[in-house]
């Protein structure tokens, strides 16, 4: 199971007593806020990209969109999101639990600023009904991010 590997993953970075399980689905922005209590801009979203090499992850807050110009010119490619079961198969987790966390080997994972305008933010464990509060530092490290990049647009921000 999803969640298990994730589990593992961060026991191994010493926070798995901080995972949270809900009775209600969290796959989603808006009901992992609601099972949570927060705002839906703290949810730490992990989305997944089609690569030349496979996939790469862009952790970015719930409010954030990609902005297309800025991933191509970050990713020298179009922001082309893998289909449910493109996900699973090259990131090792489904849709709505998808996660930086016990990932398949290989997948690049980054971190999109807009997720810095929070002291704590909730990524999924794996599952479609977990979460983890991680510090923003605690999020690059505990995903094996290779870098911070800009490549979100927020709300009040819209360019």
């Amino acid at each position: 199971m999803s969640i298990e590997r994730a589990r593992e993953y961060l026991r191994g970075c010493g926070v798995e007593d901080r995972v949270q399980e809900f009775t209600v689905s969290s796959a989603t922005v808006e009901l992992a806020a609601e099972a949570l209590g927060v705002e839906p801009a703290r949810i730490a979203k992990t989305l997944s990209f089609k690569s030349g090499e496979g996939a790469i992850l862009v952790v970015a807050a719930g409010d954030a969109r990609i902005n297309n110009q800025k991933f191509k010119e970050k990713f020298n490619m179009k922001a082309k999101m893998l289909t449910p079961e493109e996900v699973e198969a090259l990131i090792g987790h489904a849709v709505g639990g998808v996660c930086p966390f016990g990932i398949n080997g290989g997948v690049p994972v980054y971190i999109d600023e807009s997720v810095l305008r929070f002291e704590t933010v909730f990524p999924a464990v794996g599952s479609s009904s977990s979460a983890v509060e991680l510090t923003c530092d605690e999020l690059y490290k505990y995903s094996s991010a290779l870098e911070w990049v800009e490549v979100c647009k927020i709300p009040e921000n819209e360019e």
